[in-house]
């Protein structure tokens, strides 16, 4: 068919089956399916082996692609023990450090890896990555996935590791000034019981018996710091290259909560695939916390077409349709339209061709967990959905000091944007939804409805709309672009 006389009409259904029901990445090379069969085909190369189809359903057997896979990166002092800590306990994965692999009573690899170490105080690259190998093999590893600390150290062990297979599916690069990270590894002290890691400026435990018990680990001096810092960066260099798809750099001279929550949100992400992704953006918001204004943003960047429920509802009563002469006789009473009514006005805009081809960014509905789940019962869910939290002071602040002068139309913000001549101030006028009661009763009104929403949406984003508005678009643009974090309960 000549789709420049007969356009080909996409079912409204057809795109979000296939984005709910992964079709779309079960027919990408680079999706789920293919990485699974990807990796499989790997081992089969790898380990060559005898019977390779019981070799494969076994493979299909044990291999869990959707557990943790995470290389922690790190010069000393940058804290990724204690990330690497924290995210093991909040993914429930199994952490790897070179002390706990050499220290474990293994079979035989680690029994002769042990008895070197304790000869030499070294351990070769092969019998440690066979080390790692025999540990990675284990079954708290296969089922609930593994963080290796620090671990490769050089490039040496990237590639014998890499030759195994063993195929990481996020690295996170810690990175701050050596000045920082030896003043930093000066105060490090350490819980033998726990292995917890504490600073006697920065992290000091409040618990009086931690305290006594924290003992200084051996090699902190300024010296030994600088000493091995030259060592990592002599050999980081050699490893990035190994992993240019999946590494993050993350900041760690910043508080290490906030390191940590960089690394969480990072390492529940996935990893783009070349399926097709239309989206279908929801702004849930306050009046006032700027939905309008990123929508718009959205709709000029990507296309997307712009579907703001107030709006549309006003253009149907201007087009003397059959649904406007039904809203008319609310809005001349000033009373709120029946959902009903809207949802049929929402569905017959959101099934028009432009926003099922190049997708749609609605606000102003739904407002509360019915209308939400009406909107999902008609077939239209969005596949991103943004929260713009807002304090009541700012919203007061933004739209009290609204004004709209009578004469040109123009609109204008008394501290934002004020008018450029008294005379023009002095005819200015406020609409009354702009007084600071109404606007009080409608935050009210939103927040008792928004956390139940925010349930209803448990893939939404919650983002701070209290910041200049490009930042905001930002944070939603990167949203939109990248897949969304997996969620861990």
């Amino acid at each position: 068919m000549d789709a420049t006389t007969a356009p080909h009409i996409i079912p409204p259904e057809m795109p979000q089956y296939g984005e709910e029901n992964h079709i779309f990445e079960l027919m990408q090379v680079t999706g789920s399916l293919g990485r699974g069969v990807g990796a499989m085909l790997e081992q089969l190369l790898i380990h060559q082996p005898k019977e390779p189809i019981s070799f494969m359903i076994e493979h299909l057997q044990r291999n869990n692609d959707h557990v943790p896979k995470i290389v922690i990166l790190g010069p000393p002092a940058s804290g990724k023990t204690t990330i690497a800590m924290w995210l093991s306990k909040h993914l429930n994965s199994s952490l790897l450090t070179r002390d706990n692999l050499i220290a474990r009573q293994f079979p035989h690899v680690a029994f002769e890896a042990s008895k070197h170490y304790q000869r030499i105080k070294m351990i070769s690259n092969t019998l440690f990555i066979q080390l790692l190998q025999e540990r990675l093999g284990e079954e708290d590893c296969i089922r609930r996935g593994w963080i290796l600390d620090g671990i490769p150290e050089t490039r040496e062990q990237a590639l014998m590791i890499q030759s195994l297979g063993l195929i990481p599916k996020h690295i996170i690069m810690l990175k701050a000034p050596d000045t920082v990270l030896i003043e930093r590894n000066l105060g490090k002290r350490i819980d033998p019981q726990t292995g917890e890691i504490y600073h006697t400026t920065f992290d000091w435990p409040s618990d009086p018996d931690v305290q006594n018990r924290l003992v200084e680990p051996a090699g902190i001096s300024e010296l030994e710091t600088a000493q091995k810092l030259l060592d990592y960066h002599r050999n980081i260099i050699r490893i990035l290259p190994s992993y240019p798809k999946i590494l993050k750099t993350i900041s760690a001279d910043q508080p290490c909560v906030d390191v940590f929550y960089q690394a969480l949100t990072y390492v529940q992400s996935n990893h783009r695939t070349n399926a097709p992704f239309t989206p279908r953006v929801l702004l849930c918001g306050p009046q006032g916390s700027g939905k309008s204004l990123q929508a718009a943003l959205l709709a000029q960047k990507y296309g997307l077409v712009n579907v703001c429920c107030g709006q549309l509802l006003k253009e149907t009563v201007a087009d003397k349709s059959s649904f406007g002469e039904l809203i008319e006789p609310f809005f001349e009473k000033k009373v709120t339209v029946p959902d009903s009514i809207i949802i049929k006005v929402l569905v017959q805009r959101l099934e028009k061709q432009d926003c099922v081809q190049k997708g749609w960014v609605l606000h102003g509905f739904p407002r509360d967990l019915d209308q939400a789940q009406m909107l999902k019962k008609v077939g239209f869910s969005p596949n991103r959905v943004f929260f713009l939290n807002v304090p009541l002071d700012s919203i007061i602040e933004r739209l009290t000091l609204r004004r709209t002068d009578p004469v040109t139309g123009e609109r204008f913000h008394l501290m934002y944007k004020p008018p450029p001549t008294m005379e023009i101030q002095a005819r200015l006028l406020q609409n009354p939804k702009d007084s600071e009661e109404q606007i009080k009763l409608e935050m009210d009104l939103f927040y008792r409805n928004s956390a139940e929403l925010e349930q209803f949406y448990r893939q939404a984003i919650i983002l701070n709309g209290d910041q200049d508005p490009y930042t905001v678009f930002e944070y939603i643009e990167s949203g939109i672009i990248n897949p969304l974090p997996t969620k861990v309960s």
